[in-house]
C-alpha cells in the first residue's frame, strides 16, 4: 500500500509525456486558480461598482427630495449622465450678473447639496463645472467667459471644503467659460441655460475599467 503513491506519480507522469509527443495542450491547475483568482478580483470590483451606482441612485433620489422646491421653481435640475450624477444650478440663483461672489440666498441651497456629499457619496470625488453664455465680458472686471466661468467654479469649491469640511482631495474645479453650451445662444431663454454652474458626483473610472476587463474574460 505504501508503494501506491509512487506508481501513481509514475503514471501521470507517463500521460503527460505522452500527450506532449503527441502535440496535445496540457493545462495545468496552478494556471486556472490564476485565473480563477484575477475574475475573483473583477467580480469583486464589479460588485464594488455596483454598490457605487446604487450610491449615486440613493443621492439623486435623495437630492431631488431636498432640493424639490428649487426644481419645481426651475432652479436645479438633476441627471445621471455618463459621466456621473450631475446637478446643474442656474448661475443666477448662485451669483449676480458678472460676479463670483456667491448669493447669500445660494448657500442654503448648496447646503443640501453638501450634506449629501458628505454622507451617502462621501467617498466619491467630485468635480465642478462654471460655464457661461457666448456675450463678450465688458464691465464686470473679468478679463473673459473663461475667467468669470472659472471663479464661479472656485467659488462653489471653496464654499463646500471652507465651510462644510468636504475634504479637498475629493474636490476640482473647471471653468469653460461658453464653449459648451446646452442651448442655443441666439435667445434670452437659451443664454440662461447656457450660464450655469454642474457639480458632477463621479463615478470611479478604475472600477469601470475592472468591468471591461471581466466581460473581456468571459
Amino acid at each position: 500500500m505504501r508503494k501506491a503513491p509512487a506508481i501513481f506519480t509514475l503514471i501521470t507522469l507517463l500521460i503527460v509525456l505522452v500527450m506532449g509527443a503527441s502535440g496535445c495542450t496540457v493545462i495545468f491547475q496552478k494556471g486556472r486558480r490564476k485565473d480563477v483568482e484575477q475574475i475573483s478580483r473583477l467580480q469583486g470590483d464589479y460588485n464594488r461598482l455596483q454598490d457605487e451606482l446604487s450610491e449615486l441612485e440613493r443621492a439623486k433620489r435623495e437630492l431631488e427630495s431636498r432640493l424639490s422646491q428649487e426644481i419645481d421653481d426651475k432652479e436645479v435640475n438633476i441627471d445621471m449622465m455618463e459621466r456621473g450624477l450631475v446637478i446643474t444650478f442656474v448661475a443666477e440663483v448662485l451669483f449676480d450678473s458678472g460676479k463670483a461672489k456667491l448669493r447669500t440666498t445660494a448657500l442654503s441651497k448648496l447646503d443640501k447639496v453638501s450634506r449629501v456629499l458628505q454622507t451617502t457619496v462621501r467617498n466619491l470625488n467630485v468635480g465642478i463645472e462654471g460655464h457661461t453664455d457666448n456675450v463678450p465680458i465688458k464691465h464686470s472686471g473679468w478679463k473673459s467667459n473663461w475667467e468669470l466661468s472659472s471663479g464661479r467654479a472656485m467659488s462653489v469649491l471653496h464654499y463646500l471644503a471652507d465651510e462644510h469640511g468636504v475634504d479637498p482631495v475629493r474636490l476640482s474645479a473647471t471653468g469653460y467659460g461658453e464653449y459648451r453650451p446646452i442651448d442655443s445662444n441666439s435667445s434670452p431663454q437659451g443664454r440662461q441655460k447656457n450660464r450655469r454652474v454642474e457639480i458632477v458626483i463621479l463615478p470611479d473610472t478604475a472600477k469601470e475599467d475592472a468591468i471591461v476587463q471581466k466581460e473581456n474574460l468571459k
